[in-house]
């Protein structure tokens, strides 16, 4: 019998490290809830059209597709390799295995969801009549993408999103950046984050006279953090010429060597007024007034971490104004850990237009990864058992159900070992559970009504009575 196991990119979860991944979803979510966002779910699926043609080829190609059942998957094998459809016939798999993945592909309507954003938009084109605009969701759940599996990328993984649409006020964006710095803060992650914007994107293309070939470029201009000077390499090679790459390489060299913040804003600012790039100017200005905001309210230790970058794209079709990238300080940990922008015509792809939105999405996982590197982990937890009663005997067990009972009404996580093992298997268990006190109820105890009490972390024992171990906890 083969030994059972889990698909690549994907993982099982213990209870210990739910308790830590919950830390971090509770964390997030009490911040969503504090800054005015409601809840939503949408399905584990969506259709194949709602998704496709909305996060580039790359995306396309790394969807999990659902291919039909039963019937109606014959019906669609044979239509595409072109033979007769008899009744209830079954498929030879050698002639399944000689269809290309394209085909593959295309015998699909439905597929896993990549990103939580497009589920977005299709809800809310779907439910207009029962929102009101500006409407502020939030959404935890899991997407999923057939990608290469390794540290910090996973095929199944969950997306914690906050968007606001109904609105091109620049103070959501403003808004979304206090929300990150809070998160983070409160995770206790010293974070840089990296701002841009794809109207400054546009004017760079503008600039350079490659505005045909805007995705394109941007794309290799987003991996200069990753390769360096590598992009120009990588330019040439996709056919830009000698000037268009010298240009490119003169304009980051003169915009790194500007002072950061504001030095950095005037130099692009400079630049692009002398060919009068308006495109470009309006983004600049965009970003340079979130900034002035943000220093308004983010202690200055921390704004000064708020910097723009350039070459920051992020790969995603739909962003159209202020982008966001979040990396974490002080780790050898490279990928983002949350992510985001503007978008201003989500919903148009589903014949709802002028719906502007804005959002951002913190990678759950990988901030586990970066709390788990960095050691921030609270010792303790809410979610794990914190009084555990040891098992004497069944009269003693029906008396410890009474003082259980106070406990958990009183909101400590409290057990009762289910029987009378040997006191060393009680008393591991409770170690294995990172229990914070063992209660021990004899005859004596019963008599007198006071309790004795182990403290685990340090060994010291106590008698209390129930009340005063209550108090003693709360």
């Amino acid at each position: 019998m083969n030994k059972p196991s889990i698909p690549k990119g994907t993982r099982d979860f213990s209870p210990s490290v739910m308790v830590r991944r919950n830390y971090i979803f509770d964390t997030i979510k009490s911040c969503f809830k504090k800054y005015g966002f409601l809840p939503i779910e949408t399905p584990a699926m969506e259709k194949l059209s709602t998704l496709t043609g909305k996060y580039g080829d790359e995306g396309d190609q790394l969807m999990f597709k659902i291919l039909p059942r039963g019937e109606k998957l014959i019906q669609r094998v044979h239509s595409l390799i072109g033979t007769k459809v008899i009744e209830g016939q079954v498929v030879p798999s050698k002639e399944i295995n000689t269809l290309n993945p394209a085909l593959v592909g295309r015998m699909a309507d439905e597929a896993l969801r990549y990103d939580l954003t497009i589920p977005f938009a299709r809800y809310v084109v779907q439910h207009r009549n029962d929102i009101t605009f500006p409407f502020k969701r939030y959404q935890i759940q899991p997407v999923w993408r057939a990608d290469r599996p390794q540290k910090g990328r996973y095929r199944e993984f969950y997306q914690c999103d906050a968007d606001v649409v109904g609105s091109d006020s620049l103070l959501n964006e403003v808004d979304l950046l206090l929300l990150i710095d809070e998160v983070f803060n409160q995770l206790g992650v010293q974070v840089q984050i990296l701002v841009n914007n794809r109207k400054v994107l546009k004017g760079l293309a503008e600039l350079f006279e490659v505005g045909d070939r805007f995705l394109e470029i941007v794309t290799i201009i987003d991996k200069k953090d990753k390769i360096g000077d590598r992009i120009y390499i990588e330019l040439v090679e996709n056919g830009f010429g000698e000037t268009v790459v010298s240009n490119i390489r003169q304009f980051f060299n003169q915009v790194d060597l500007a002072p950061l913040g504001k030095g950095k804003i005037e130099k692009i600012k400079e630049i692009f007024s002398e060919k009068n790039i308006e495109t470009g100017l309006k983004g600049i200005a965009e970003i340079e007034e979130i900034f002035n905001m943000c220093a308004n309210f983010i202690p200055a230790e921390r704004a000064e971490s708020i910097e723009i970058d350039m070459s920051l794209a992020r790969g995603l079709n739909y962003y159209t104004g202020a982008i966001f990238e979040v990396r974490a300080k002080g780790t050898d940990f490279k990928p983002s850990i949350c992510g985001g922008g503007r978008y201003d015509d989500l919903t148009g792809m589903f014949g709802m237009e002028e719906v502007s939105g804005v959002g951002i999405s913190f990678g759950a996982d990988r901030i586990y990864d970066v709390l788990e590197e960095l050691d921030l982990f609270p010792e303790t937890s809410s979610d794990t058992t914190r009084l555990l009663f040891v098992n004497f005997g069944s009269t003693e067990a029906k008396y410890c159900l009474g003082l259980l009972k106070k406990a958990r009404e009183a909101n400590i996580n409290s057990e009762l070992y289910p029987s009378a093992a040997k006191m060393k298997k009680q008393m591991s268990y409770a170690h294995s559970k990172g229990v914070e006190y063992v209660v021990m109820v004899g005859s004596n105890e019963m008599e007198s009504g006071k309790i004795r009490i182990k403290e685990m972390s340090s060994g010291e024992q106590s008698n209390l009575t129930i009340d005063e171990l209550i108090n003693q906890i709360k």
